[in-house]
């Protein structure tokens, strides 16, 4: 049973919309944690969360500035931490298809300061939030965060004798967060017009709140080196518009630099180091050096479940599960807007 009461917490990118649902849950789950560390380079984006989560109403709650490119300032702050959430990235395709060396700097180059700092500073545990553009990159943004998996699966087998593990969740769009096509929609559908990328186009769907519980699974559950990834449902692009402005036109503007029409987050390749369970697949680790089937039975022995079969893939287009209009629209009520209404209901 996981226990994080009495725990200092690191949140690197804390002040984003992950940071700010994980801080939440953590002080309801978890009363007594020690130390709750808010690491990121944004000191107004800081204020602004401390207006919620003050040092007065939360006295385990502490704001760091720091960026995960200067390793030195990730020593002093990772100093009698715990556990490491990595959150932080530079995320948007089109930003880093236009800043390449930027993105790498944070994605790449900051994914190996954090695991090299958390293996001298005595960490116990780290998870490294991912994307499903991480499978199969055809985008900057993708390969970085492909990069930056390998890496933090490779610190397994860096950290020498040092007690410590690493491991991933990858996952899909975030219903809500900043940046998404929900609210995007949800601020366009005055302009009576809707940019639709391409008609055929299909995302995965999770909430924050899945995405925080995905965190909390793989905290309780991680042997080392895994990635996991959940069981959750795509929706169709025009599905979505139709469910926020269904009296709004929907204009096809083509897809953007870098874009796919379907996400994939475990790839056909990945199928013989993937594991399913109820409600996840974990890809394990193939190791160097190491035995096929000895390094997947103990996995397996680990997690119990199945591997899955050869050429399995898990992409949004061929998924089985999908939502629909109404369940988009209840779904933006519950997770994004508790004032949603369409403009049909209004009109």
């Amino acid at each position: 049973m996981l226990d994080l009461n009495h725990k200092s917490i690191f949140i690197t990118g804390g002040t984003g919309s992950f940071g700010k649902k994980f801080v939440k849950t953590i002080f309801e789950k978890y009363p007594q944690v020690k130390r709750l560390i808010i690491f990121s380079r944004d000191e107004l984006k800081q204020f602004e969360m401390a207006q919620t989560f003050s040092a007065d109403k939360y006295p385990a709650i502490r704001y760091f500035i720091g960026d995960i490119r200067d390793k030195e300032r990730l020593m002093r702050a990772l100093h009698g931490v715990d556990i490491v959430i990595h959150a932080a990235a530079l995320k948007q395709v089109p930003t880093a298809e236009y800043n390449p060396f930027e993105c790498i700097k944070t994605n790449v180059l900051g994914a190996q300061n954090l695991i090299e700092a958390s293996i001298d500073s005595g960490v116990k545990q780290v998870v490294a939030l991912s994307t499903d553009k991480a499978a199969a990159p055809i985008n900057l943004y993708g390969a970085t965060k492909l990069c930056s998996d390998k890496l933090f699966v490779a610190a397994n087998n860096m950290a020498g004798n040092n007690d410590i593990t690493f491991s991933v969740v990858r996952y899909g769009n975030v219903m809500g967060s900043r940046g998404s096509v929900i609210p995007f929609f949800m601020n366009k559908r005055s302009e009576g017009k809707l940019p639709i990328t391409h008609e055929e186009m299909t995302r995965f769907n999770i909430s924050l709140d899945e995405g925080v519980d995905l965190v909390l699974f793989a905290l309780e559950n991680a042997k080392g080196g895994e990635i996991f990834v959940p069981k959750i449902p795509s929706y169709r692009i025009l599905d979505v518009a139709e469910a926020i402005a269904p009296e709004c036109k929907k204009v096809v503007v083509g897809i953007r630099p870098g874009e796919k029409i379907h996400e994939e987050m475990i790839t056909e390749s990945d199928s013989m180091n993937t594991i399913e369970l109820k409600n996840h697949f974990i890809i394990v680790p193939n190791a160097p050096f190491a035995n096929y089937e000895e390094q997947v039975n103990k996995y397996l022995g680990y997690h119990g479940g199945k591997l899955v079969a050869d050429g399995f893939s898990y992409s949004s287009g061929q998924n089985t599960d999908w939502l629909n209009v109404e369940q988009l629209r209840e779904l933006i009520k519950t997770h994004v807007d508790s004032n949603f209404e369409t403009f049909e209901a209004t009109s």
